[in-house]
């Protein structure tokens, strides 16, 4: 058969679920999920090109003082929080409020490291008397989908570095807005990228990346025991997409 003859490369197109996806992000007193607050917020909606339909961010009085560490991070001070943020309680209520809509609605959320975010949040509400979100589904992660997709690739896996390698523009890192959107836009990056192997629903995918994370953790208890830097009887949470 002559080269123009043969039959033509099948075309594969990204999963529908990139031309809808809801963004989060929490910026906060640091990095232990069950005591740490809530700093600032943002929940927004990204369509199919990745541009900006809805927007909503918050600040937040957490109630306690934001270590010097934490504020050189995101740049909000203990001060700063208090003359500007909200009560913390009232913060929590509507975050859960504008994520529950979102995936009432069957909206997929993208969350960079969501188990950080998504169990953060759920100790947040547990602490203020409000009702939890315990099982968010269906939810995208680009970290997990990208190590999953491209395990092999060397260098750190930080938003920055991933967005990076993906060509998304990230300005004002570690704001709440800014790491939202560009989480969202990676996601999109992954879906385009990686189409021929995708599932094509959101909520087929939220259930491969389970097991993907849980396999991911377990990976990277083992490599951290050979290097010495965790002892052999402990393991990695790998529970996703909130602990």
């Amino acid at each position: 058969m002559d080269l123009w003859q043969r039959e033509p490369l099948p075309i594969f197109r990204a999963p529908e679920w990139v031309k809808i996806v809801g963004v989060f992000d929490l910026e906060t007193t640091g990095v232990d999920v069950t005591t740490d607050r809530i700093v600032t917020a943002h929940v927004g909606l990204l369509d199919g090109d990745g541009s900006i339909i809805r927007a909503r961010d918050w600040m937040a009085d957490p109630g306690v003082v934001i270590p010097d560490g934490a504020a050189a991070v995101h740049g909000i001070t203990t001060a700063h929080a208090r003359d500007h943020g909200r009560r913390a309680s009232e913060v929590v209520a509507e975050v859960v409020v504008a994520l529950r809509a979102l995936l009432d609605a069957g909206i997929p959320i993208v969350a960079y490291n969501a188990p950080y975010d998504f169990s953060l949040l759920k100790y947040e509400a547990l602490r203020h008397g409000i009702d939890p979100i315990i099982d968010p589904s269906p939810v995208i992660d680009p970290l997990v989908v990208d190590k999953a997709y491209d395990r092999w690739r060397r260098g750190k896996r930080t938003l920055q570095v991933v967005a990076a390698h993906y060509a998304v523009r990230l300005e004002g890192a570690h704001e709440a807005s800014a790491d939202a959107v560009a989480a969202g836009r990676v996601a999109q990056a992954l879906a385009e990228r990686f189409a021929p192997w995708l599932p094509p629903s959101a909520g087929e995918l939220h259930t491969r990346q389970i097991g993907w994370a849980r396999a991911q953790a377990a990976s990277l208890t083992d490599y951290f025991i050979q290097i010495g830097r965790l002892d052999p009887e402990k393991r990695l949470d790998g529970s996703w997409p909130i602990r």
